[in-house]
């Protein structure tokens, strides 16, 4: 059965209302990006205890920690972000969570991506090797202007790395933006890595984001394809209808509602079961 989860800090930057929301939508996941105006790597061991106690007030897991881990230049420090990736791993197991989103580095101005392969995978495969000593699973989420931004790089990046626990979240928006059809030209490539699913859609004509199924994202068969594969995992709603910008979005509780409206009516209209 599918699993329905969110970026909750799209409804509210407190944590409280967030969960209450979460709960009134008859959620039991949400992905953890931030709390309180705080991204959810920065929070100070009182605020992550006090976030914890919040969660088990509502009953809701964690799905993943929607971290920016790889959201920095390629050519900038690694050692440091190394560090910080395992501290997401810490926070992943404080709050029980299997997954921590990343990002494969955005490219300096000016350089084709493809010329970054092959430092791309080494700073990957260490990522990688800090999620398999963790016993979490990191995934890569393809994003604008990193090296993972279209299909094709997705793949390769991950094949690359060739880790079971460095794993595919697709966000169909995100490759609209990029001019990218998704599952027309994505999916087959990207499958034998896809563990999660991000929900959120785009025209691609102008890249504004839009609510699910309005837009080129491709949703519908990208669900039926999923249904024909046997999938079994998460959908996290990641609406950004009222602003998005470089480490997240928002919505607000009205917005964030349409949108999982939007998507929950679409798996029914298609007698897809979820949780």
């Amino acid at each position: 059965m599918w699993t329905l989860s969110g970026f909750t800090d799209e409804i509210s930057p407190d944590m409280e209302r967030q969960c209450s929301h979460a709960r009134s939508l008859g959620l039991g996941h949400i992905e953890f990006r931030s709390a309180w105006d705080t991204n959810v790597l920065d929070l100070d061991d009182q605020q992550l205890e006090q976030a914890a106690e919040i969660l088990d007030r509502y009953d809701l897991k964690v799905s993943s920690i929607g971290s920016p881990i790889g959201k920095i230049g390629l050519r900038d420090p690694i050692d440091a972000h190394l560090e910080r990736a395992q501290h997401a791993v810490d926070v992943a197991r404080v709050l029980g969570a299997p997954y921590v989103r990343v990002f494969s580095f955005f490219v300096p101005e000016g350089v084709d991506p493809d010329d970054c392969r092959t430092e791309v995978i080494d700073r990957m495969r260490a990522l990688a090797d800090v999620a398999e000593e963790g016993g979490v699973t990191f995934l890569h989420e393809n994003e604008k202007k990193i090296y993972g931004d279209i299909p094709r790089r997705c793949a390769d990046l991950l094949a690359g790395v060739d880790s079971p626990r460095l794993r595919a979240a697709w966000d169909s928006a995100n490759f609209v933006q990029c001019g990218v059809r998704p599952f027309t030209e994505g999916y087959a490539a990207i499958r034998p890595y896809l563990e999660y699913v991000q929900v959120k859609d785009a025209h691609l004509s102008d890249g504004e984001v839009v609510v699910t199924g309005e837009g080129d994202g491709e949703l519908r068969e990208t669900i039926d394809a999923l249904v024909d594969d046997g999938f079994d995992g998460f959908f996290s709603l990641e609406p950004h209808l009222s602003a998005a910008h470089e480490l997240g979005g928002f919505s607000g509780p009205e917005l964030f509602t349409e949108a999982h409206t939007a998507f929950t009516g679409l798996l029914r209209e298609k007698g897809i079961r979820y949780q």
